[in-house]
């Protein structure tokens, strides 16, 4: 299936949309509002994904498939924890699956990004390791912020905080793919692509 670039601004809006919805009626409501309008939120930020762009990023249908676990927990059993704790899961989830990746050669980062850049293997492998640390750490401040903080307050971190942290670490990892980049036509290139490490 062809897969086209969606353009900057449709791609933060699908991503902090939801965020802004969950933020806003949690202001207006309770956190119990939030989490349903949060839900349906994100269902319609894939939708439009799709139709948009004519796919939906994995990462997100991961993320998607655990908000509406951990909300409907939320709401049945009428308890915080369950949306609270779902950042958590999520980001220790993307730790162990880059961090378990790279145990056995793969880089799953280097899957998704194959079309923005070509890395050498190693370049895969310094960038894997980092983004798995990251989300491991993202997983504790999550904790750390739900369990000592009000619940308004991780709300604002979840809209405002998590995301801007997120991309300035991004950008942070910018000299690492300049230095470790590959036109793309080399055969190295191609085993990058595919996330193969065992050559680098």
């Amino acid at each position: 299936m062809d897969k086209t670039q969606p353009h900057p601004v449709f791609k933060l809006a699908t991503e902090l949309g939801p965020l802004i919805v969950f933020f806003v009626a949690n202001a207006k409501f309770n956190l119990f509002v939030a989490t349903g309008a949060f839900m349906v939120a994100i269902i319609a930020a894939m939708i439009a994904s799709y139709m948009v762009v004519r796919h939906v990023p994995m990462m997100a249908i991961v993320t998607a498939v655990i908000v509406l676990v951990f909300g409907t927990l939320t709401l049945v059993l009428h308890d915080e924890t369950f949306i609270k704790v779902k950042p958590t899961i999520i980001y220790g989830l993307f730790a162990a699956i880059l961090g378990g990746g790279l145990l056995f050669g793969r880089s799953f980062i280097a899957i998704l990004f194959n079309q923005m850049f070509n890395l050498t293997p190693k370049g895969w492998r310094i960038l894997t390791m980092r983004w798995a640390l990251f989300f491991l750490g993202m997983a504790v401040l999550n904790e750390v912020i739900w369990r000592t903080q009000s619940t308004d307050f991780w709300v604002a971190f979840k809209a405002f905080g998590a995301i801007p942290i997120t991309m300035v670490f991004a950008i942070s990892q910018m000299p690492v793919i300049k230095r470790y980049h590959l036109e793309p036509a080399s055969l190295e290139a191609s085993e990058a692509e595919a996330g193969d490490l065992s050559k680098g």
